[in-house]
């Protein structure tokens, strides 16, 4: 019995038709299906987020600067140009009469005053000249004492009548002979003596002299007037006060014309100068000349400043840069130097609007005053400019500012 249940719930197993086992087959294919694509659909969903995560970079902060309204401050009206310093007084020494040079008196570039010994010819030949004229004076005296005894006498016996008119012409004229003789020989003494003082040569003022160009018993070429070729000792030049020559341009000069022509009283005169290792204008001069003609060739013109050089400090030769005053002070606005960025043929100074957003605005820039540049146009009083943090910001950028300070430093220009 029990064999037989067996055999009945066995068989009844395997008696299931083919069409039952196909459809269980296809729904357990299709349950494996769907429970592998939720895994993949899980572990996929992760691996993106997790991707994303670090594809997407962090927002970054924006660029910080620091911003301030341009400084207002009274300017005056001044241009500025370059110009190169000259001895007031500049000479070539040069010999008046020749012969063998003895002595040098002065070290190569020292300071020599008026008077002091420079060089001296050999003395001996104007010194022989010079005695021989004094024998000729005595000589020319002499005779002209006999002559004059002569004449006396003549005169005497004339009164008498021992003596002819002929005679006693020809008695005065041998006189003022010997007189005419007597003034020949004292020109002839003055005319060696003259030779023999130029054999010491003296400094005509006070400056710095050259190195020697001569030495010590080279023969010395020397005329009074330059007639034939001379040697050139030495030179010498002035040092207090010196000349500062420089050029105006056109445009500068009439600027200067109408500036000084609009003022009611006359400006004076004194121009600031600068030294080329210096950033302010520490010296000032008298501005006395302008020249008389523009040079047609370079468009300028001349014009010169005396300068003082109690310190002798300054050489000739020297270059400075030099402020010409156009009129009094009166408001303007300056920003910092580095603040000015050139773009070809102009300047920019960046500015930051209310949003904060970088505009950059095209100024017209001076010279500089109190270490901060003159903005002539292009800004206005209430601009924000980028003072400090420039190389970082572009136009349009959006940035963070802080506000800042612009400091005027009168100690420098």
């Amino acid at each position: 019995m029990e064999n037989a249940s067996n055999t009945r719930e066995s068989g009844s197993a395997s008696d299931l038709p083919k069409s039952s086992w196909r459809a269980i087959r296809t729904w357990l294919s299709v349950g494996a299906v769907v429970v592998g694509g939720a895994v993949g659909v899980v572990w996929n969903t992760g691996t993106f987020a997790a991707a994303s995560e670090k594809s997407v970079p962090p927002a970054r902060p924006l660029a910080s600067v620091t911003v301030s309204p341009p400084l207002q401050h009274d300017v005056e009206a001044k241009l500025q140009f370059l110009g190169q310093f000259s001895g007031v007084e500049q000479l070539e020494i040069r010999a008046q009469v020749g012969g063998v040079l003895t002595q040098i008196g002065f070290k190569d570039g020292n300071v020599v005053r008026k008077g002091d010994l420079l060089f001296v010819i050999d003395p001996e030949p104007y010194e022989i000249k010079l005695s021989q004229a004094t024998a000729q004076l005595k000589i020319a005296k002499a005779r002209a004492e006999l002559t004059a005894r002569e004449l006396a006498r003549s005169e005497s016996m004339r009164r008498t009548g021992a003596q002819s008119a002929q005679e006693y012409d020809q008695r005065v004229s041998e006189h003022q002979a010997a007189l005419a003789a007597v003034d020949a020989a004292q020109a002839t003494i003055r005319d060696a003596r003259f030779d023999l003082d130029r054999t010491r040569i003296t400094a005509p003022f006070t400056g710095r002299i050259g190195t020697h160009l001569v030495s010590v018993g080279n023969l010395i070429a020397g005329s009074r007037a330059a007639g034939s070729p001379t040697s050139l000792l030495a030179t010498l030049v002035s040092l207090d006060p010196l000349y500062l020559n420089f050029d105006m341009s056109e445009a500068d000069y009439m600027a200067f014309l109408r500036a000084r022509g609009s003022q009611s009283r006359p400006l004076a005169d004194t121009v600031d100068v600068s030294l080329s290792d210096e950033t302010a204008f520490s010296r000032t001069g008298t501005l006395d000349f302008l020249d008389n003609a523009l040079n047609r060739s370079s468009g300028t013109i001349r014009a010169r400043a005396t300068v003082p050089n109690p310190d002798l400090l300054l050489r000739p030769g020297g270059f400075a840069r030099v402020r010409v005053a156009l009129g009094p002070a009166s408001p303007g606005l300056l920003v910092p130097d580095s603040a000015v960025l050139p773009d070809q043929s102009q300047h920019i100074v960046m500015t930051v609007g209310a949003d904060g957003t970088v505009a950059p605005k095209v100024v017209k820039v001076g010279d500089l005053r109190g270490g901060l540049r003159v903005v002539r146009s292009g800004l206005e009083p209430t601009d924000r400019v980028v003072v400090e943090g420039i190389p970082t910001v572009r136009p349009g950028q959006k940035v963070s500012p802080t506000a800042g300070a612009i400091r005027f430093n009168p100690g420098r220009d």
